[in-house]
């Protein structure tokens, strides 16, 4: 099933304004219960720029598709030599102290689970278990034949050897660890096919246009139905994938709170938006229920 792309959202109607106290997030997780759902937004403390925040990262670049990456060897070309060069500056980033009071949370019980619209890998490297990765991994790639598997350290690898030398300089990186070069810059990028039967290779990640799978879909959905409420951290929930779940706890008359600093479309299902800094704002909520919230991690994504 092919889906088409939602990269914008505008409001059509009056939304209640954010908020800047953060009690009622700490009063969720107090009682536990709390099923979270992290978008971009979170990862902006690390480096990772968001899709639709200030600065965000649509308003300069068009995201790949799937039907352009099926589509022909030209963009798979393109997003490959992009891909790969996105991919260094992800492997440097760490996780940021949202990431860390997320884990935190967990540790002390008071999640029911972990779902993100991420795709770097940083709530695994702040010590989180079990995250249900939506939108998939930039860690694995796929063949499009016949289906196996792979880590992308590996095409890495394959791809440095294909392409001594590539080393231009990125006008910008964005959220799906895709690059900003030119045609000129991509040049005569060589892609390189999967080992085992010579098919076209792509990361382990939905892009825009193609559908998450559908046992993925179900298992957030009894994530949702098991959990007292819904969390959100970072969402601007345009896209369908996150938003789902957002208006299935509504109707389920389980109370959604979302912490994002810019109105989001979910915001008409919320009990609440909190708009302050994520990591600021879970590192306070953290320490007003006696939780410390461990400094330092490991690497994320990459090299």
């Amino acid at each position: 099933m092919r889906m088409r792309p939602t990269l914008s959202w505008t409001p059509t109607e009056d939304l209640p304004p954010g908020t800047t106290d953060p009690l009622p997030v700490a009063d969720a997780l107090r009682f536990g219960g709390v099923l979270l759902l992290s978008g971009a937004g979170l990862s902006t403390e690390s480096g990772i720029p968001d899709y639709r925040g200030e600065g965000g990262s649509l308003s300069r670049h068009t995201p790949m598709t799937y039907q352009d990456f099926v589509g022909g060897e030209q963009a798979r070309r393109r997003y490959w030599a992009r891909s790969h060069l996105g991919w260094r500056t992800f492997g440097r980033a760490r996780p940021n102290a949202g990431h860390r009071a997320v884990a935190a949370f967990a540790r002390h019980g008071l999640l029911t689970g972990v779902i993100t619209q991420n795709v770097d890998g940083l709530h695994q490297a702040a010590g989180t278990e079990g995250v249900v990765e939506l939108h998939g991994s930039l860690e694995r790639v796929v063949c499009l034949s016949c289906g196996a598997f792979g880590p992308r350290r590996e095409l890495a690898r394959r791809l440095e050897e294909a392409n001594e030398g590539f080393a231009p300089v990125a006008a910008a990186i964005n959220p799906d660890g895709d690059a900003d070069l030119s045609d000129e810059q991509v040049g005569d990028f060589r892609v390189v096919p999967c080992t085992l039967c010579g098919g076209i290779l792509k990361p382990d990640v939905v892009f825009f246009g193609e559908a998450v799978p559908a046992a993925r879909v179900e298992h957030c959905r009894e994530l949702v139905r098991a959990a007292n409420c819904l969390l959100v951290l970072g969402s601007s929930l345009t896209v369908m994938s996150g938003l789902r779940f957002v208006r299935q706890a509504a109707q389920e008359g389980k109370p959604v709170l979302i912490v994002n600093r810019d109105a989001t479309r979910g915001d008409v299902h919320a009990v609440t938006r909190v708009a302050l800094p994520l990591g600021a704002t879970l590192t306070t909520v953290a320490d007003g229920l006696g939780i410390p919230v461990e400094g330092g991690a490991a690497a994320g994504t990459g090299q």
